[in-house]
C-alpha cells in the first residue's frame, strides 16, 4: 500500500503575519485611539523588515484601521462623533440582518455555547479585563453571526468592528462595567423562543447603546 501523504502546511507569509497580529491588537481595542506606530517598531515587533511591515501597514489604511497622514505619519484613527455614528448605525444594520439570518440554525448547543461565552464576558468584567471583555463580547457575537451562513456580510461586520477596536477600549473605561452586557441576556432568551422581533430589538440595543455614551 501507498503511503498517505500528508498535506504540506504552508507557514504564513512575514507580511500576514503583521497584518494578522496587528489586525488583531487593534481588534481588542490593545492600542490606543490615536497612538502612532512606526514601520521600524513594527519591523522590530515581528521580526520582519520593513517591507512587509509596510505592507501589513497600507493593507490596514485600506481597511479603515489604520490612518496614515500626508507626512506618513501611520496611527490609529481618532473617531469623531460622526464616524461613531455611522459605524454604530452600520453595527445596527449588519448585525440585525445577521442574527436574523441565524435565528432558524440557532439549536441547543449553539444557545449552550452563548451562554458560556456570556459567563466568561462577566469573569472578564470582574477582573476589570478591557481586552479580555473585548475578545469575549466579540466571541458571542461572532458565534452567533456564524449561523447565519452569510460570509460576505459577517466580513463586512468585522471591518466594521476592526475600525471601532480603538475606540471601544474607551468606551470600555467609561462604562465601569460592574456585569455582562444586560443585551445577550435578552438575545438568548429571544433564541430560545424563536422570537424574530424580540432578537432583532436586543441586538440593535446591544450594538449601539454603549456607542451612544461616547457621542453624547
Amino acid at each position: 500500500m501507498l503511503a498517505t501523504q500528508r498535506p504540506v502546511e504552508i507557514a504564513p507569509s512575514a507580511h500576514d503575519r503583521v497584518y494578522r497580529g496587528l489586525r488583531s491588537r487593534i481588534m481588542l481595542g490593545q492600542i490606543a485611539p490615536g497612538q502612532a506606530l512606526t514601520l521600524r517598531g513594527l519591523g522590530k515587533e515581528f521580526d520582519v523588515s520593513m517591507t512587509p511591515a509596510r505592507e501589513a501597514v497600507q493593507r490596514l489604511v485600506a481597511e479603515g484601521a489604520l490612518s496614515m497622514s500626508s507626512s506618513g505619519r501611520v496611527s490609529t484613527p481618532e473617531l469623531t462623533n460622526e464616524r461613531i455614528e455611522e459605524l454604530a448605525a452600520l453595527r445596527a444594520l449588519i448585525e440585525v440582518e445577521l442574527a436574523s439570518r441565524a435565528l432558524p440554525r440557532a439549536h441547543i448547543a449553539l444557545i449552550d455555547r452563548l451562554q458560556a461565552i456570556n459567563a466568561t464576558i462577566a469573569d472578564a468584567v470582574s477582573n476589570r479585563d478591557a481586552v479580555g471583555y473585548i475578545r469575549t463580547n466579540l466571541e458571542f457575537h461572532r458565534t452567533l453571526y456564524l449561523r447565519a451562513q452569510a460570509p460576505a456580510m459577517l466580513a463586512m461586520c468585522e471591518t466594521v468592528w476592526l475600525q471601532l477596536g480603538p475606540t471601544m477600549r474607551a468606551l470600555y473605561g467609561r462604562l465601569r462595567r460592574t456585569e455582562a452586557p444586560q443585551y445577550h441576556r435578552l438575545i438568548v432568551a429571544a433564541l430560545k423562543a424563536g422570537d424574530e422581533p424580540g432578537l432583532r430589538l436586543a441586538v440593535r440595543s446591544d450594538v449601539t447603546q454603549g456607542l451612544r455614551m461616547l457621542t453624547g
